[in-house]
């Protein structure tokens, strides 16, 4: 076994690098049976892998709470839109021209929205969104460190490859070794459960 942080060799069942005193990755911490299989220690914290189901929840609090900024902004496009409605009744056209750049805009600022949310809150020093907080998860680069937002954009762009695989990638976290999604692979990503 090796150091991935400096590459200095360690024996097995050795939490820590005795050169640079980093975790090692993939250290399993073992009772009395023997290793806990998707337990690690990470900076020095027993963690284990966050698995599908408590991931699937977290996706869900973090719609709930994206879902109230974007109501709040289609409804002020629909309301500045109602005046010229009303005053293009009977001319489909115009009510097309008033909606569609509306529509554009509200598609645009939402998923921008939604790409500095997740890109933000996953490379701050919380590591997680306001739903993966709240479950105790957090996520962070291979080597368990905090990811950078670079590394955060390209996961949350890598969940439109997990989605369009019929959602499939999004299940892999159910069943790959380190409980990671397609988009986790793609970025390099692991989502930890702190234990």
């Amino acid at each position: 076994m090796f150091c991935q942080a400096c590459g200095a060799t360690v024996g097995d069942g050795v939490a820590f690098c005795t050169s640079c005193g980093r975790p090692i990755v993939g250290y399993s911490v073992g009772g009395a049976g023997g290793p806990v299989s998707g337990v690690a220690v990470i900076a020095g914290v027993a963690t284990s892998y966050a698995g599908f189901w408590l991931r699937f929840v977290a996706s869900i609090l973090d719609g709930i709470i994206l879902a109230v900024p974007i109501a709040v902004l289609y409804g002020l496009l629909i309301a500045t839109a109602i005046p010229e409605i009303l005053r293009n009744q009977g001319n489909p056209g115009a009510i097309m021209a008033t909606i569609l750049p509306r529509l554009i805009l509200f598609e645009f600022v939402a998923f921008l929205g939604q790409w500095l949310y997740f890109a933000l809150m996953e490379s701050s020093s919380w590591q997680a969104t306001l739903g993966k907080k709240a479950l105790g998860i957090y996520v962070t680069d291979i080597d368990g460190n905090r990811i950078s937002f670079a590394r955060a954009t390209g996961r949350f762009f890598g969940k439109i490859i997990s989605g369009l695989t019929l959602t499939i990638g999004y299940i892999m976290a159910g069943f790959t070794e380190k409980k990671q999604a397609l988009h986790d692979i793609i970025a390099g990503c692991l989502v930890m459960r702190r234990s």
